[in-house]
C-alpha cells in the first residue's frame, strides 16, 4: 500500500524550541536554541477558566493544533483530527493512583475529567466548536508513526484534509520509573489529498515488514533538547521537514514493521 498526501501546515513546540520557526532554524544549525525554557503554552481558544485548569497535555496539544491549522489556512472546526500520545497525562494518572490508594474520597472531579486519553481531543472539539470526528491513539514507543499513518489513511480514504496532533509531557511519581518522559513536546500537521492541495511539499508513505527495525536517528542540535521526552522519535521526521530538499526516513510501527516516509 502506498499513500500520497500533501503537507499543508506544520507546527512544533518544546520548552527550548517554542514554535516551528525557531525549531526549524535550530535543526538547520542557523541559530542556537534559547537558553531560557519557555512557559507552557496558553491555548487562547479556551475560555480563561478552562485555560487555567487545563492540564499540560491539553495546553501543548491545542497550541500545536491551532498553529498547524493557521499555517495551512484551514478553519479548525472543519477538520477531522487524529490525536496521538505515548502515555497521555501521566501526571494526572499518578495523582489518581496515589489518591485512590490513600484518600479515595478526595479524588478531584476535574482531575478525573482530564485523566482520559482523549481529553485533549475533547477540549479541541469543544474549543473550536467542531463536529468533525476525531481519533485518539496510543501505540507506546511506536505512537508517532502509527498516528501519522492513521491521519494519512483518513486523508486519502475520506478525500479531505486531516489534522494530526502528537504530544507527550513529563512523567510524575512512581509511573516515571516505568514510563519515563521529561518536558513538554508537541507537534502537528495538516495533511490533505494531493489532488485537493496547492502545497508543494508532500509525503509518500509505504509500510514494510523487517526482521529488525532500525530507525532513522536524529542528528541535529535539537535532538538533545527533546531526547528525554516520550515523543522524541518524531524528531527525525521534523529534521527532514526542516530540509528544503527531498529526503527519506523510517519510522517504527512495531518491532518488525517500518513506515517508510519520502518527503518531497
Amino acid at each position: 500500500m502506498t499513500l500520497r498526501v500533501a503537507i499543508e501546515g506544520v507546527s512544533f513546540w518544546a520548552s527550548r524550541l517554542p514554535g516551528w520557526d525557531i525549531a526549524r532554524t535550530v535543526i538547520r544549525g542557523e541559530q542556537a536554541a534559547p537558553e531560557t525554557p519557555s512557559a507552557r503554552p496558553s491555548p487562547t481558544l479556551l475560555a480563561p477558566t478552562e485555560r487555567r485548569r487545563a492540564p499540560d497535555t491539553v495546553a501543548v496539544a491545542l497550541e500545536v493544533a491551532a498553529r498547524a491549522c493557521e499555517a495551512a489556512g484551514r478553519k479548525p472546526s472543519d477538520l477531522p483530527s487524529v490525536f496521538a500520545s505515548t502515555h497521555g497525562d501521566l501526571a494526572i494518572s499518578d495523582y489518581m493512583c496515589s489518591t485512590l490508594a490513600t484518600t479515595p474520597a478526595l479524588i478531584s472531579p476535574i482531575k478525573f475529567h482530564n485523566s482520559v486519553h482523549n481529553a485533549a481531543a475533547g477540549y479541541w472539539s469543544i474549543g473550536t466548536g467542531s463536529l468533525a470526528p476525531y481519533t485518539a491513539i496510543s501505540a507506546y514507543e511506536y505512537t508517532f508513526g502509527t498516528g501519522l499513518l492513521e491521519a494519512a489513511t483518513q486523508a486519502v480514504c475520506e478525500q479531505r484534509p486531516v489534522l494530526y496532533v502528537a504530544f507527550d509531557i513529563e512523567s510524575k511519581g512512581a509511573l516515571a520509573s516505568m514510563a519515563p518522559s521529561r518536558g513538554l513536546l508537541g507537534a502537528a500537521l495538516v495533511l490533505a489529498p494531493v489532488n485537493q492541495s496547492q502545497q508543494q511539499r508532500g509525503l509518500i508513505l509505504t509500510t514494510e515488514s523487517v526482521a529488525e527495525f532500525h530507525p532513522t536517528p536524529a542528528r541535529s542540535a535539537a535532538a538533545t533538547l527533546v531526547a528525554d521526552n516520550a515523543l522524541a522519535p518524531c524528531l527525525p521526521f521534523f529534521e527532514v521537514l526542516a530540509s528544503s530538499s527531498p529526503r527519506t526516513l523510517r519510522l517504527a510501527l512495531s518491532r518488525q514493521m517500518a513506515l517508510n516516509v519520502q518527503v518531497n
